[in-house]
């Protein structure tokens, strides 16, 4: 992984416009399958009732969130990365602080999103269905 200025915290309120920011322009990147009306849809969601309620940890890189991971209990509900940052070690870095607190991280990912299936298994995540549930114990 490269070094970089980064710096990983909680999710704080006035992280909220850059946080759906990086969700729309990930998400139209790496689902573009769902289609942008649907995912401006979901970007309510995600912002009413999602980023509120999760536990969610901030990547910060030079002074501005870069990315971002939400947790509920030990399920990954998003992880995300503004594409401008992406490949960077972002997201490896936001998976190992989440499994410092956690005994082990479940996710489901999209199967047309070959990008995070590839990114997921290179961290030691395996699926475990076909609906794709994926888990990574510390084990």
């Amino acid at each position: 992984m490269e070094q970089m200025d980064l710096v990983i915290r909680g999710y704080e309120a006035a992280d909220m416009d850059a946080l759906s920011a990086i969700w729309f322009d990930a998400s139209r990147d790496a689902h573009a399958f769902i289609g942008e009306a649907r995912l401006r849809e979901q970007r309510t969601l995600v912002e009413t009732l999602y980023l509120p309620q999760a536990e969610t940890l901030v990547a910060v890189r030079s002074g501005e969130p870069a990315g971002f991971v939400s947790l509920i209990d030990d399920f990954i509900g998003g992880l995300f990365v503004s594409p401008r940052h992406q490949g960077a070690g972002i997201g490896r870095h936001l998976i190992a602080r989440a499994l410092e607190t956690k005994e082990q991280l479940r996710l489901e990912v999209y199967t047309a999103n070959a990008r995070a299936c590839a990114f997921y298994r290179s961290l030691g995540f395996q699926p475990r269905a076909r609906t794709v549930t994926w888990r990574r114990s510390l084990a």
